[in-house]
């Protein structure tokens, strides 16, 4: 595989976990600043149809991310005005819930439970998403991510920034610019917080996390041919999956996703 599984500091059971929510929410501003529902957007609307479902479960939600603005966007722009939205994490963000809840009022909850994405609960039926975060998992874990979804037959979607096409040398160069894109984004976070200020602005400890884990994402990051390494392992039956890129207009390079999508799929009441 070309990717290099090296480490982030936010996964570390260790890392604080207010210093882990701060960069949550700037991530989600930073997919708010370029727009990345637009791109996400037709991939979940395939997905839906595929699944004959009107459920969203996103996995490793973080602060939410642009899954909100997609399922808002599916409810208030298009046809598909029933759609729902369930935000989960490993290490839920508890600051974030309350916020988003409130705003989307009856369309999207955030579980305060933990909810691993290897293994979900069978009372979260619907089109899963994973924005930004499959890189985080080691070929083993993204093997049983992919193998839950299809042998329960839910539409599944993993998608990343990157797509990991160039040079692996290039991407320390994101490092300066992750540190710098910081300092300018950070006025976007909301909910903001003074310690989101404090430590961005006075003791630039957040901006130093989201430079190296910013970089050391795209280094994470699988190519279409580590995908199709990991899918090539076991069997999909009455399941499709699609693996590609698309283009951001407001970013370089492409974007990957993995779309699993079932067939002849009928779902049980």
């Amino acid at each position: 595989m070309k990717r290099i599984h090296l480490f982030e500091f936010e996964d570390f059971e260790w890392f604080p976990n207010w210093i882990r929510e701060c960069m949550t929410l700037y991530i989600s501003a930073l997919h708010r600043s370029v727009d990345t529902a637009s791109s996400i957007l037709p991939l979940v609307q395939r997905g839906l149809a595929a699944g004959r479902t009107n459920h969203v479960i996103d996995l490793c939600s973080g602060a939410g991310g642009p899954m909100i603005e997609v399922v808002k966007r599916l409810n208030f722009l298009t046809t598909q005005a029933d759609t729902r939205l369930t935000l989960t994490d490993l290490f839920p963000n508890s600051h974030s819930a309350e916020s988003i809840e409130k705003g989307a009022k009856n369309w999207a909850t955030y579980l305060q439970r933990p909810i691993d994405a290897s293994n979900v609960p069978s009372d979260l039926n619907g089109m899963r998403t994973m924005i930004c975060s499959l890189h985080h998992m080691k070929p083993e874990l993204a093997k049983s991510i992919f193998m839950d979804a299809a042998s329960k037959k839910e539409p599944f979607l993993a998608f990343e920034l990157s797509d990991n096409s160039p040079p692996i040398w290039l991407w320390w160069v994101a490092i300066p610019v992750g540190f710098l894109l910081t300092l300018f984004l950070t006025p976007r976070v909301r909910p903001i917080r003074f310690t989101q200020l404090f430590f961005t602005y006075i003791i630039p400890i957040i901006p130093i996390f989201i430079a190296w884990d910013g970089a050391v994402s795209n280094v994470r990051t699988y190519t279409k041919q580590d995908v199709e390494e990991i899918l090539s392992q076991f069997e999909s039956i009455d399941y499709d999956w699609e693996v590609g890129t698309t283009k951001n207009p407001k970013l370089p390079g492409s974007m990957s996703y993995v779309l699993g999508l079932p067939r002849h799929f009928e779902r049980l009441a």
